[in-house]
């Protein structure tokens, strides 16, 4: 009998499948209650008014842009508190403000986003006189008051908008050639062909045809040696220059203010 009893009670329990599917699903009930508590804890806390946005900390470059300024238009379009506020949005509406090339958007607890901003630096007008455009030093257009502009002493680049950096390249690489002759450029055209066009000083234009920064300096180099000479001869300066076509295999076309190729009499004539 006692040796029955023993064994019986030696013997595991079986709970049955009903029961342990009940218990789990309590534990499962529990934990989903437990995390919506969780989740609406931090709901409240995310919302409480101390992470309301209170104040932008704007370093960096703001020569063109005034900080008091600067926080008041970008404020109201900025969403959502510290914890909320879309860093990638916010860093678009910063680079929207004129002048502004890049800015880098940062949270600073606990209500408080700091702003570093870098500004483009122009290094050209771009387009059409009135367009409103420039080029920054990297050959990016952008668009700004032009009145807040200090240098006005720029050069005036024109082209299809994304061949700007090209433009941009290929001006200083033949301004300093032009600069040997004393007519400063002012100027250069990229045409719908993809010629190119300088102007210089005193409104003359030196067409250049088509090439590499290499190809054009090389088929600028008889011109600029021979043309003082060819002025000289002719009693006039440099300085006369009206035009010149460098487009030609053996030599370039030229034009200069007070020689002509007509004979006044026959004119009359």
């Amino acid at each position: 009998m006692n040796a029955r009893l023993n064994a019986t009670l030696d013997m595991p329990l079986v709970i049955p499948l009903d029961v342990k599917l009940m218990n789990m699903a309590a534990t499962v009930m529990a934990l989903g209650c437990a995390l919506l508590v969780i989740a609406a804890l931090v709901w409240w806390l995310l919302r409480l008014p101390l992470f309301a946005l209170a104040g932008i900390t704007v370093t960096g470059e703001v020569e063109h842009n005034n900080v008091v300024t600067l926080r008041a238009n970008i404020t109201p379009k900025l969403n959502g508190n510290f914890f909320t506020v879309d860093l990638a949005q916010a860093r678009k509406v910063f680079e929207s403000v004129p002048w502004v090339r890049q800015a880098v958007v940062q949270r600073e607890f606990p209500n408080r986003l700091r702003v570093h901003l870098v500004e483009h630096q122009p290094a050209a007008f771009w387009g059409h006189e009135g367009e409103g455009r420039m080029l920054n030093q990297q050959g990016e257009v952008f668009e700004a008051n032009l009145g807040d502009l200090e240098d006005e002493d720029l050069p005036t680049l024109h082209g299809p908008d994304n061949q700007s950096a090209q433009v941009l390249v290929m001006y200083r690489e033949l301004a300093s050639v032009f600069q040997e002759l004393g007519l400063p450029m002012q100027g250069l055209e990229l045409t719908a062909r993809g010629s190119w066009r300088a102007h210089l000083g005193k409104r003359a234009v030196v067409e250049m045809g088509r090439g590499t920064p290499e190809e054009l300096k090389a088929r600028l180099q008889p011109f600029v040696q021979t043309l003082p000479s060819v002025a000289s001869r002719n009693g006039r300066k440099v300085a006369a220059l009206e035009s010149a076509d460098l487009r030609h295999e053996n030599g370039y076309a030229l034009r200069m203010r007070g020689i002509t190729t007509v004979d006044p009499q026959q004119v009359k004539k």
